[in-house]
């Protein structure tokens, strides 16, 4: 929930209301509720809200405690702020508003940077100590929540979306050759700290950056995900892991129920988001709302999977709405969504969820989702493959990657290439780190570090709070995660992947939305480019400002042009498409 930015001057020059305002006013789909801006000297902060907890103006925010010299901009919901704030309440702390900002204000002042292990949720903030001049900022586990930074000079500004930093100015927006890099490889992955956009970071996941006065920082990584056995985990059954995994998914799921308002759930049909529905059904929720979306088919696609939603709506009586989506207004809609993306990002599931977000946010506010579980358990295709690898970095890129290093110099411009090949030697030193020995679990390590934080959570989070809709993922629970690091690689590969989370679902959800082919978003008419799809295509990438820009070397469009279907990636997708939405993205941000 929520928006934030902020911006701080290292040369004592005051904070500038007027840039604040243009950032929180870029932020306000994130935050139809409310707005706040707060300066002090060198330090200002901005907000807008989505009331989800505390209904009340108590809450707003920036939230100033005056008593503690503390001032935070917050972005996200803690599950466990309850029990937080009665902890908080013993140590004679005492609160003015009912809301989980404060308890993150008052546990930040009573433990510093040990307060932020305590949370059970998703988070960015921005925290300003009045007395030492510092400002603290904060990210949680998996990055559900963005953070981007720019600096430029003596000033450094932050905001929940890059199009914010945007509306500021001051920014660099070269195109970052190793960012581009990792877009052409890495299905449009690009990991922290960098964006596309030269002059723009974001805070990696999992990290605590203290920012001294004079511009100074340091950075605290308080979690990572450990794939490492205890003698006894690996004498455990698959029913033992089954059990422990169904309990904890039903705490994670509890959890995310936390709301002064109604959560319903995004219910594709399949595995991950049917045992969400079933789970809260089992917990006894009633009146639960659902809803389901799906588009025209193309080239004998399919474009909806109705079927399996339909049967678990029936199954559990939930409210369900089905939202098809004609391919007229999919296109209509289109440069809505890439523009909503803080960065490009290639999935075809971005425009199905934000026109999804688009209907359920006339609904509810809040919703729960299924994304996380395929990194965590082992759902992807490419896993099996790493099983018992003898070179798990090439085996890894070769079921992964969009295209090679030597492939790439024929599509991209000189200017814009990379000197080496920095997908593959980034994959290569996240493997070589300690803590992950069995190729699979460095597989599943680095896809729940970087490609799960920088694809499935960015889109979720780009295209729901599009629409001041927020979604909580609960197979991104951090307990879930480590529980699931501590299960043998044979129980997820086992049933085509994601076994011992099927196992787990029999004993909730009906067998028939078990034992179904894997699924996806599908959204045939962004795979197969044709008719007026393959016109807005071709006119993007020619007219006068990707011309001025030159990314892609022409006789490589022309053969996109000529025949796009001939043109797909390992991941079902379309080069033409991943290519088109690149430059509309820049062009849409006014780059």
């Amino acid at each position: 929930m929520c928006g934030l930015c902020g911006e701080i001057h290292f040369d004592g020059a005051p904070a500038s209301a007027a840039r604040l305002e243009r950032m929180t006013d870029a932020l306000a789909p994130r935050g139809p509720n409310g707005a706040g801006i707060v300066t002090r000297g060198p330090v200002g902060l901005g907000h807008r809200r989505l009331k989800i907890i505390d209904l009340s103006e108590k809450a707003a925010q920036p939230f100033v405690d005056t008593g503690l010299g503390l001032t935070i901009a917050f972005n996200g919901c803690i599950y466990n702020y309850e029990e937080l704030r009665r902890e908080l309440q013993a140590k004679g702390h005492v609160f003015a508003s009912t809301g989980d900002t404060e308890v993150i204000l008052k546990a930040w002042a009573e433990w510093g940077p040990a307060a932020v292990p305590k949370l059970h949720g998703m988070f960015a903030f921005a925290i300003h100590d009045r007395e030492s001049g510092r400002v603290t900022l904060v990210r949680d586990r998996f990055g559900i929540k963005p953070l981007y930074l720019a600096e430029t000079g003596k000033t450094l500004r932050f905001a929940s979306t890059l199009p914010a930093l945007l509306a500021a100015g001051d920014v660099d927006t070269d195109i970052d050759p190793v960012a581009l890099h990792h877009y052409m490889s890495w299905h449009a992955v690009v990991p922290a700290p960098r964006t596309i956009l030269k002059g723009v970071r974001k805070l990696p996941a999992a990290t605590i950056r203290v920012i001294e006065p004079d511009g100074r920082s340091t950075d605290e990584i308080y979690w990572k995900p450990v794939f490492e056995r205890s003698a006894e985990d690996l004498t455990r059954s698959g029913e033992e892991w089954r059990d422990m995994v169904l309990e904890s998914l039903r705490t994670s799921v509890d959890r995310r129920m936390v709301a002064d308002v109604p959560v319903g759930v995004l219910l594709s049909g399949g595995v991950d988001s049917s045992m969400i529905v079933g789970l809260l059904a089992e917990a006894g929720q009633k009146g639960l709302t659902t809803f389901s979306i799906g588009f025209e088919e193309a080239n004998g696609e399919k474009g909806d999977e109705f079927v399996y939603s339909d049967l678990i709506a029936k199954h559990y009586g939930t409210s369900h709405n089905k939202i098809f989506i004609q391919s007229s207004e999919m296109m209509e809609n289109l440069p809505k969504a890439i523009a909503a993306m803080s960065e490009p990002m290639v999935s075809y599931d971005n425009i199905g969820f934000f026109l999804l977000s688009r209907e359920v946010s006339k609904h509810i506010k809040v919703v729960q989702s299924g994304q996380g579980a395929d990194e965590v358990f082992g759902g992807y295709h490419w896993y099996p493959p790493m099983s018992g690898s003898t070179n798990p970095v090439a085996d890894y890129a070769g079921a992964f990657f969009d295209r090679t290093h030597e492939q790439m110099a024929t599509h991209l411009q000189p200017h814009v290439m990379a000197n080496r090949d920095e997908s593959l030697a980034f994959v290569e030193a996240h493997f070589a780190q300690a803590g992950a020995d069995d190729p699979v679990d460095k597989a599943l390590r680095l896809d729940t570090n970087v490609m799960l934080v920088d694809d499935p959570v960015k889109r979720v989070d780009n295209m729901t709070m599009a629409w001041g809709l927020e979604a909580r993922v609960p197979f991104l629970d951090h307990e879930l995660v480590e529980l699931a690091g501590r299960i043998p690689a044979k129980f997820k590969l086992d049933q085509g992947g994601k076994g011992v989370l099927k196992e787990a679902a029999r004993k909730v959800v009906p067998a028939d939305v078990i034992d179904r082919p894997k699924g996806y978003f599908p959204v045939p008419a962004l795979k197969y480019i044709q008719g007026p799809y393959l016109e807005m295509v071709r006119d993007t990438l020619t007219n006068e400002k990707a011309r001025s820009r030159g990314l892609f070397k022409q006789d490589y469009l022309d053969a996109l042009f000529a025949n796009p279907t001939e043109h797909i990636t390992k991941l079902r997708g379309s080069e033409l498409w991943q290519v088109a939405l690149l430059e509309t993205w820049l062009q849409a941000q006014g780059v």
